[in-house]
């Protein structure tokens, strides 16, 4: 079997995303690189992949998608474990488990990421990519709402092992690409401050797709 293939370059966050889920079930799967430079994300064979000319682009056989949350619950479904244990999406015979991964993976999307992310963009992202200044008034904003949402994930932590329960799952994993390049800007003691959480992401660090994933981005945002 041919091994499925993802589109962008691997330190991108959202292709990070759907390549922690690959690693996590063992698939077998390539990178396929794409130049922004070169604005290969605009051609033609990568807009009939992905219309919006954004990145990822994921291909299976026959079946092509894009958007990274929705590519991440593919690999799950197609590789999910026999064991439900293991389950990352707990889509099995339990309801309450797979809702809460559901609640927390809204949660990700809807309150963490878009608190966390524009830290970022301003401290490491914009000044790399474009030569930007870092606008220190989006940081502190962003960083105000992102206290109030680790103080819900501080009393959330504080009572489970991880954000659906004492079961790792896509929830956790969605929260993996732009926290590590949080770590990597002057805020990251913020975590301090929140010692579940800090636990929690720790833990999550110490998984070997996160360590392997953790390593190609480092090494990319310094290249």
């Amino acid at each position: 079997m041919a091994p499925v293939k993802v589109f962008g370059p691997a330190m991108s966050t959202n292709v990070a995303r759907v390549l922690v889920c690959l690693e996590e079930v063992g698939a077998e799967y390539e990178v396929v690189n794409i130049d922004f430079q070169a604005k290969e994300h605009k051609s033609p064979e990568h807009l009939a992949r992905n219309p919006f000319g954004q990145i990822p682009a994921f291909q299976d056989g026959d079946v092509v998608l894009f958007e990274s949350r929705a590519i991440s619950k593919y690999v799950l479904r197609k590789y999910k474990s026999p064991d439900p244990d293991h389950d990352l999406l707990r889509e099995g015979n339990n309801l309450r488990e797979a809702a809460m991964v559901d609640v927390w993976t809204e949660v990700e999307a809807h309150q963490y990421n878009p608190a966390l992310s524009p830290v970022v963009y301003e401290c490491l992202i914009n000044p790399a990519m474009c030569g930007a200044p870092t606008n220190q008034k989006v940081v502190e904003e962003s960083l105000e709402k992102l206290r109030k949402v680790l103080d819900v994930y501080e009393a959330r932590l504080s009572k489970t092992k991880y954000l659906a329960g004492d079961f790792l799952s896509f929830a956790d994993l969605n929260h993996f690409p732009y926290t590590f390049y949080f770590m990597a800007t002057p805020h990251a003691p913020l975590f301090d401050s929140y010692p579940h959480v800090k636990a929690w992401w720790e833990s999550l660090m110490a998984r070997p797709s996160m360590k392997k994933l953790g390593a190609t981005m480092a090494a990319g945002a310094k290249a």
